[in-house]
């Protein structure tokens, strides 16, 4: 279940990408940043997170790591993932209806 932290940190992530694509794109296209960009700059940003909470199990694993940031990167790697599926759940959800709307 995502904690209200654990959304305000998604969603502050999240503008810092939006934030950070937008002058880029505003020098390229008048109408707004790339959102093939910030789709992929989010989906890597995922990845990254993900292979951090690997990492940091093997490192527990090995009796190397703190068991506290392994629990952190998990946590954060499944804020990261849950916030990734909403927003594609978002999106097939507007698909649907543009495909339904008449022509």
């Amino acid at each position: 279940m995502m904690t209200a932290l654990a959304a305000a940190k998604a969603y502050a992530s999240v503008a810092s990408q939006a934030s950070a694509v937008a002058p880029k794109a505003a020098v390229a296209h008048a109408d707004g940043p790339d959102f093939g960009q910030m789709v992929t700059k989010a989906v890597n940003e995922v990845v990254s997170t993900s292979k951090n909470a690997e990492t940091q199990m093997i490192s527990q694993a090995q009796g190397k790591g703190d068991l506290i940031d392994v629990v952190t990167a998990i946590s954060s790697a499944q804020a990261s993932l849950q916030t990734v599926m909403a927003v594609r759940d978002q999106v097939i959800s507007a698909y649907k209806e543009i495909m339904a709307m008449p022509i």
